[in-house]
């Protein structure tokens, strides 16, 4: 299998209320540092033969904030080090950091696909989650990527954001299948306690507008309604929060969910080889200071147990709409040792109870969730596996 390598950049200009991730807002004069430390994390790694890689995401935080210069070395080092195959390069970005001069550097790197942090198209929405941008920003920073050349663009969505309503999700739907990017994201709002929103929420206090959230089932029905507007406008729905017009599915996502070998660099970054997992120290400086130290970063080194790895192909590939190969996961772990076994003989009972509740389904070999019930998935991926 071919590889996908994940670049993590922490940084962020302003810290959303609703983000739950490890990224933080630093001064600038730690970017062009922790590039360098991602470069040599990448010569670090490297043997005498490394296998090819067809996709590289740069995620984050805001990839998008780091100089082109800087990018370019990245992308550069990694082709130095790694076969590259014919590559999907996606850089995150949010809409006012891009300009007409970085677009073109873009390009001109070897990125050919941008992810674009939309959330909203409404100014209200925008601004009591603290994002930057607002939606005039959104159609500029589009035609400016287009009109550099790029024309594999990802958007995202949130649903459940402060304030949302109705009409305002609707007319979101509207503005981005306006725009028509290649491929979309629509993720529902996370409330826990990782998040200065969710916290909130969860204590029933005031701040970050947390009252204004909508109501789960409201959310459900905007969920409900963009799946009927994305399908007639030509979106396949191809993952539980993912469309993608055809040919434009996300490489790189698609190796999570089909449990493919990804590496991943920087602060905070996730790898999988097949039979580990591990991450990288979350804190952009310690991380810097322990490459410049010549000590690796990894750390949370974790086998994945035959169980383990039974239970990832139900949870990962059960997100897929095409859902997955019943019989052959019977045949991988049917007699596997180590528990996957008799682990197995539990989950085949729970499937049967939950296609008679009509939760799950049989087609063709092929199980999957049911159409209908895509917005009560954690639910029922926990009782499937309990």
């Amino acid at each position: 299998m071919t590889l996908g390598l994940y670049i993590q950049v922490p940084f962020c200009q302003t810290k959303c209320t609703y983000c739950n991730f490890h990224t933080g807002v630093v001064s600038r004069d730690r970017y062009q540092p922790y590039a360098n430390a991602v470069c040599r994390e990448i010569a670090g790694v490297a043997e005498p033969r490394q296998p090819s890689a067809d996709t590289v995401y740069f995620g984050g935080g805001t990839p998008s904030l780091l100089d082109p210069v800087a990018l370019a070395k990245i992308i550069n080092t990694l082709r130095a080090t790694y076969a590259f195959e014919i590559a999907e390069i996606t850089l995150e970005a949010d809409p006012e950091t891009i300009t007409p001069e970085k677009a073109k550097s873009w390009l001109a790197t070897g990125f050919n696909r941008i992810s674009l942090g939309v959330q909203s198209f409404n100014d209200r929405e925008l601004q009591a989650t603290g994002r930057m941008h607002r939606r005039a920003d959104i159609a500029r920073a589009a035609g400016t990527l287009r009109a550099a050349g790029f024309d594999n663009i990802s958007m995202d969505l949130i649903i459940g954001l402060p304030h949302q309503t109705r009409e305002s999700w609707e007319q979101s739907v509207s503005e981005l299948l306006d725009l028509r990017p290649e491929h979309i994201s629509i993720y529902m709002l996370e409330v826990d306690e990782d998040s200065r929103l969710g916290k909130e929420s969860l204590a029933g206090g005031t701040r970050y507008s947390a009252p204004a959230i909508p109501p789960d089932d409201t959310q459900a029905e905007f969920y409900d309604s963009a799946c009927t507007r994305l399908a007639t406008a030509g979106y396949d729905h191809y993952e539980i929060s993912n469309w993608a017009l055809p040919g434009r599915r996300s490489r790189h996502n698609l190796k999570y969910w089909q449990r493919e070998p990804y590496l991943g660099l920087g602060a905070g970054a996730h790898s999988f080889d097949g039979k580990t997992r591990w991450a990288n120290v979350h804190d952009s400086a310690k991380y810097v200071a322990t490459i410049e130290q010549g000590i690796s970063p990894r750390e949370q080194i974790e086998p994945v147990t035959s169980e383990q790895a039974l239970e990832e192909e139900f949870f990962l590939g059960l997100r897929q709409l095409d859902g997955i190969d019943l019989a052959q996961i019977e045949r991988n772990y049917a007699a596997n040792g180590n528990g996957a076994s008799a682990r197995l003989a539990k989950i085949r009972a729970q499937i049967d109870s939950l296609c008679a509740q009509g939760l799950l389904q049989r087609k063709s070999g092929r199980l999957r969730l049911a159409s209908d019930r895509l917005t009560i998935s954690s639910s029922i991926l926990a009782e499937l596996l309990t």
